[in-house]
This record gives C-alpha cells, structure tokens and sequence, in this order.
C-alpha cells in the first residue's frame, strides 16, 4: 500500500514534563503556537476542500500523551468526522516513552490512532540524564514492546552528539534500537538551538559541538545497521525550516542536505575497501545504481577527489549501473 500523505499538526512543549537541555520546538517545528481543535478542523477542512483523502493526520513536537486526557481527547475529536468521511486514512502522534502505559493505548486506539513515535533519544542513562531527558533506556523498552503488542506502528526516535555521548554510545544506541524491532526510525543528529540551556554548556565549553562531519561519520556507522535489520530510516537530520536557517540553528549539525552527506559517505566507504585491491596509477570506473550517481561522487567531487587522491589514481569515473541497488561496484580496472 502506498504511504499516506502526511498532514502534521504541531504542538510544541505539550505535555514536556522536562527541560531537554537541546530543545525548543517551536524553533524546531517552525510553528511558534501549539494546534488546539479549532486548528485541527481547519487543516483538515483545507484539506477536504483541495480533494486530499486518506491523509495520516500527525500530532508532532510535543509529548502528546502527557498532556491532559480532555486536550488529547479535543484533539482527537476534531479528527474523528474526517477519519469517518475517508478524509484522514489514520493518526499518529510522538510521545515519551515514560508517558506510554496499557490504558493510554487503548484510549489512543479507540480514536483512530495508528502509529506512536517514541523519542528514545539514547539508550544509554547517562547520557540520558545530561540531556535532561528525565526517562532511562528501561523505559523505552517497556513503552516500545508495549506500543507494539497493542498493535500499533512504532517508530523510534534517537539522537546522536549528545551531552555525554561519543561515537561509541551512538552506534549501541542505534543497536539497541534495532533489537526493539521498529517500524522505522528517525536520526537526528545534534543541533545546538538558539536560547537553550545547550547553548549554554556550549558557549560554556562543557560541551562539544557535534558538528555536521561528526554526524555524517557517525550516521554512516549507523544507516547500516538499521539496513541491515531491514527497519526504514524514515528522517536524517533535522527538518529545515525558515527559523533555523535564519540563525535558530546556532551550531551542531544542522545541514538541509545531511541525508545526502551520510548516504554520499556510505558510498565512498563501499569504494574504498574496493579500491584496495587497485594498483596505484590506475584509472578506475565504478559503477552505481542511476539514483546513487549524485551521492557517488559526492558534493563539489569531494568523494572523486578523496578517493584518488587516497588510493593515487591517476583518473576515477563514475558511471550508472543498472542493477546495483545500494551497492558501489568495480567496472573497469586499466593502466
């Protein structure tokens, strides 16, 4: 079945019973107002009058199951006429793992909601604890196993560069994650968001920027991982908006084209232990999949480049492969 179209209603620091010392969501979802059901009718209205059916109605940027039944239940009222019409196909919303429990489900359930989007963040507790996360990695196992009992669709959601963490924690994180069997994940890397208590400690210099090459280094350790288990990474960095890019976004890893960066990284890995068998001064082609051409040689050439440069080649080409999927292979070895 194709995806549905997603319509996202945002509710920023609903129901946020911490501080995340990396968060400001109306900075990060570009919407400054948290929806209430009067916003929930008109969205969904505009919709129905543009011809849209079958929409997955998302509630982002808070944790909605936190907040109070009766707004959660406002909310989801608003939807329920749109879901019965055809207009909203199913409802998901994020939440905290530790706000998760059997009679919150089956409210959800009830109401038409189909997929919970838990923030896992890290599964490591402390680097949980200095992020201000106010749950441990125990709590996201029992609310994830629990998600996925009730019936839903789970997604997991982690982080990498945060206070605390290395490369090393970031990769187990990423396999613990795995090992709970998700629907789908979302890799945010850290961004250092403008008036938050992050920027604090940066500016401080008890924490280190995780910059946009350390989480292109380390997603491209984890996008692996994730493959390999056959769990689609549905979002790679932070979504841009007009805030951030105006300086809401103060350092860390805020790029508009992270995904492309990593996948491009993949890529010059998989060429790389090719190419070791090459005898220097060689001109090489490699071949990849049509889509991957871009990726391949990376932005500026910057792989084309590196890779001759490093295995002394005296000319690389890249060229499309039918056939290569995700992979990188050798076509032509000559003097």
């Amino acid at each position: 079945m194709a995806r549905a179209r997603i319509l996202p209603i945002f509710v920023p620091h609903l129901g946020c019973p911490n501080e995340c010392v990396f968060c400001d969501q109306k900075r990060i979802s570009g919407s400054p107002l948290s929806a209430g059901r009067l916003d929930v009718t008109r969205a969904l209205e505009k919709a129905k009058a543009a011809g849209s059916s079958g929409l997955e109605l998302a509630f982002y940027g808070g944790s909605f199951t936190a907040v109070r039944r009766e707004l959660q239940r406002e909310l989801l009222a608003a939807a329920a006429p749109y879901l019965a019409d055809g207009t909203v196909r199913s409802i998901r919303l994020s939440t905290r793992p530790d706000a998760v429990d059997a009679d919150t489900l089956a409210f959800l359930k009830e109401r038409g909601v189909r997929t919970v989007e838990l923030g896992a963040q890290s599964m490591d507790d402390g680097v949980l604890a200095a992020s201000g996360r106010g749950h441990t990695a125990d709590d996201t196992i029992r609310a994830a196993n629990m998600v996925r009992v009730t019936g839903f669709q789970l997604i997991l959601q982690m982080m990498t560069g945060l206070p605390g963490s290395d490369r090393d924690k970031d990769v187990e994180s990423a396999r613990r994650i795995a090992a709970l069997g998700p629907d789908g994940v979302r890799v945010y890397p850290t961004v250092i968001v403008k008036n938050t208590p992050l920027e604090d400690m940066w500016r401080a210099g008890t924490y280190r920027e995780h910059t946009v090459a350390d989480a292109v280094a380390v997603c491209a350790d984890i996008l692996p991982l994730f493959e390999a288990a056959g769990i689609p990474v549905i979002r790679l960095g932070l979504n841009p908006t007009d805030e951030l890019s105006a300086g809401g976004a103060v350092a860390g890893a805020y790029h508009p084209a992270l995904g492309e960066l990593v996948r491009s990284e993949m890529l010059r890995r998989k060429a790389a232990a090719l190419l070791r068998t090459v005898p220097a001064g060689a001109r090489v082609t490699m071949g990849v999949a049509p889509a991957h051409i871009s990726a391949m040689i990376g932005q500026h050439r910057a792989n084309v480049r590196a890779l001759r440069e490093e295995f002394s080649l005296s000319d690389l080409t890249v060229k499309a492969v039918d056939g290569a999927g995700g992979d990188v292979v050798l076509v032509d070895v000559g003097p």
